[in-house]
């Protein structure tokens, strides 16, 4: 299917109406756009995927303001960029107080590579090869996708657990499905 202004409209109008595969699409076709453009300004991948998905998230939380006048890649960019502007201003007026030692804890627990009491029950329901493959995501998406879909939280429940945007959740759980789609899609392995 070719990918034109035409179906991006109606794709944006659909996500308007909160037509979620819209979201989904719109996702999937501007990421690696919006990524790219803030890689170069920020240089680190981490802080370019927190911009990028708290782009996408008020970019479908403010959708109905969006003005066709202007092209939708456009329209992300600037919002990104007021992202990573209000980034710099935290980073500044904070006096950094490390609180990321318990996160790198956390992401630590979540990425290691031994098998729990979990990883053996999985294992022997022949989902071992589905853990590799989440095992390979990032600690951020490993994480939405073990508590959406192995402890069976709702967004909401892990919105309040992770202290983040409903949307921020939404966006970081299609983007985790997508990459692991792509990973099982081009590892043998998994």
């Amino acid at each position: 299917m070719e990918i034109n202004s035409a179906l991006i409209q109606q794709n944006i109008a659909k996500a308007k109406s909160g037509d979620q595969v819209a979201f989904t699409f719109l996702l999937d076709f501007f990421w690696n756009e919006v990524y790219g453009f803030m890689l170069k300004r920020t240089q680190n991948e981490t802080d370019t995927e927190d911009i990028v998905i708290e782009t996408f998230s008020k970019a479908f939380d403010r959708i109905s303001t969006y003005n066709p006048e202007y092209a939708f890649n456009t329209w992300l960019i600037a919002i990104a960029k007021n992202v990573h502007i209000d980034m710099l201003r935290k980073k500044r007026s904070s006096l950094f107080v490390d609180m990321s030692e318990e996160d790198d804890r956390q992401a630590y627990n979540i990425a290691d590579g031994s098998a729990s009491a979990e990883d053996e029950l999985i294992q022997e329901q022949n989902l071992s090869r589905l853990l590799e493959c989440i095992k390979k995501l990032k600690p951020q998406y490993q994480e939405v996708i073990q508590l959406r879909y192995f402890q069976e939280q709702s967004y909401q429940e892990i919105a309040n657990q992770l202290n983040e945007p409903l949307n921020n959740i939404k966006v970081k759980l299609l983007r985790a499905k997508k990459l692991l789609a792509d990973i099982i899609k081009n590892n043998s392995n998994c």
